[in-house]
């Protein structure tokens, strides 16, 4: 690559930040960090209908949970600033102009009304070639009436004007040669009434003035792409046009259509990044950090929703993702989103996580609980004793809370009904006599007791779970007891056998 890679995540601030758009920023940074390049945080927020207070900030907030910061963006400013579109306003302008004076671009004078009524008059109603010269525009109106409007500030948007009967084709990246017949193309409009850009001019605009070499973006702005080529030529920059890549659609579980918010909300699972309180409603939508994912797992799964590194592996910290991502090896299919995968690889970072690590945002969600954590080294040792069965960070309550609090309830039908006298007495005995120096040795006393007292240790082993955790789960009982120590292994045996004789 000749020139230093630039490339750019653009979201327009207008909600919660959806996986796909993540994904997007994911792709952009490892490719940038592959090529020793720049990865830019450009906001895209010319729409000012859609603007939402704190948007920005939140869309920051999710890349920064990721761990993939932008080199340059509006808090951190490089040399090709300002880094947000409605900041760069007079630029667009300018531009628009000079399509218009090449004969690329024209003002359209149509007011909404006129447009509805030409979308009654034609079914699926498109502004292009075969529909402008029945318009009321600078192609049909003489020099002079348009001085006039232009002069009294008429209300207009200045359009492409779509060549006719050409092909626009273009090299993508995952894709390979693409074509469009420009018959298809409709006349966008490239600057709106109120003197903003729409999309279409602003991108090629600040692309051009940001030096971007490569623009990742979603499949869906396919379509869009012949508008942006010709506008590269018709504003002499063709040289200067960054290499496109059309990323994969994420899919519905099912595969059938692009994933959504609602499918999230009717299948019970997060689509954005982090929680989103909508500014109007108060409405939250929840995120996959509050739902208890590790950024590690989620920026993992990400990557793996449409690119491979050609080998089986599927854990990949993020260094190893910067070292091998490569555009190769992006799939052209969508790829179908599935939650039980995307909880699978957060278990799997759990798993591999120190205690250290897993301590700060787990004393959290205790705190949360209502339990405090006095003794780090204790919780640390808590920690490593559990994880293997925590799949998301909020499973670490209710799989440590008995190592902090005397269970209040235990799950007496699973004792009761083979509850006797003799294994009152069996407990008794073995809670008088406890030596926890070690779960093996602890465990060694347990089974020759039992043999002694005429009991399988498996007959005795529930009960005994049940007593120091209230119910059917946890990991070895006899880790649990020295962890808990002898003198409280002994209160709650107590305790419990009081409630199962009762």
């Amino acid at each position: 690559m000749d020139k230093k890679v630039r490339v750019r995540f653009a979201p327009s601030p207008t909600g919660g930040l959806h996986l796909g758009g993540v994904r997007t920023a994911l792709f952009n940074y490892l490719f940038a960090k592959k090529h020793n390049g720049t990865f830019v945080l450009r906001v895209e927020d010319t729409d000012q209908n859609r603007f939402v207070e704190g948007a920005e900030e939140y869309i920051v907030n999710c890349l920064n949970w990721c761990g993939i910061t932008p080199d340059e963006s509006p808090n951190k400013p490089g040399a090709y600033g300002p880094y947000r579109q409605s900041e760069r306003k007079p630029s667009y302008r300018k531009f628009a102009e000079q399509l218009i004076s090449d004969g690329y671009a024209y003002y359209a004078f149509d007011t909404p009304e006129d447009l509805d009524a030409k979308r009654k008059e034609i079914p699926n109603f498109q502004y292009g070639q075969a529909t402008r010269m029945q318009m009321r525009n600078s192609l049909t109106l003489t020099i002079s009436e348009v001085e006039d409007l232009l002069a009294v500030k008429t209300p207009h948007v200045i359009r492409i004007k779509v060549p006719e009967n050409e092909n626009v084709h273009f090299n993508d990246l995952i894709r390979g040669d693409v074509s469009f017949e420009t018959a298809i193309v409709d006349d966008k409009v490239l600057l709106k009434a109120d003197g903003m850009p729409t999309y279409h001019l602003a991108v090629v605009v600040d692309d051009k003035a940001m030096e971007i070499t490569h623009a990742f973006r979603g499949e869906e702005w396919l379509p869009s792409a012949p508008i942006h080529i010709l506008l590269w030529k018709y504003l002499g920059w063709e040289a200067d046009m960054p290499q496109w890549a059309h990323l994969p659609l994420i899919l519905k579980p099912d595969g059938h259509g692009k994933l959504s918010k609602r499918d999230g909300d009717r299948l019970g699972f997060p689509v954005y990044a982090m929680n989103w309180t909508d500014p109007k409603t108060g409405d939250v939508t929840k995120g996959f950090k509050e739902m208890g994912f590790m950024p590690e797992a989620f920026v993992n799964m990400l990557a793996l929703l449409g690119w491979n590194d050609g080998t089986e592996q599927e854990i990949f910290s993020l260094t190893e993702l910067e070292e091998k991502f490569s555009i190769e090896r992006i799939s052209k299919a969508g790829a179908k989103f599935d939650f039980e995968k995307a909880k699978w690889y957060n278990h799997e970072w759990i798993k591999t996580e120190s205690a250290e690590r897993l301590a700060t945002v787990i004393s959290e969600e205790l705190k949360n609980a209502g339990i405090e954590v006095k003794d780090q080294s204790y919780l640390n040792t808590v920690i490593d004793l559990i994880k293997d069965r925590c799949t998301l960070l909020p499973d670490f309550v209710a799989q440590s809370a008995y190592f902090f609090t005397t269970p209040t309830a235990y799950d007496s039908a699973a004792v009761k009904p083979k509850w006797t006298a003799e294994k009152a007495d069996f407990f008794t005995i073995f809670g008088s006599t406890l030596n926890l120096n070690n779960a093996a040795d602890a465990e060694a006393a347990f089974k020759a007791l039992a043999e002694e007292k005429g009991f399988k240790p498996g007959e005795l082993m529930l009960p005994f779970r049940i007593m120091l955790v209230g119910g059917k789960f946890g990991p070895g009982v006899f880790d649990i007891a020295v962890l808990l120590g002898e003198a409280e292994t002994k209160s709650r045996i107590e305790k419990a056998i009081a409630v199962f004789n009762s």
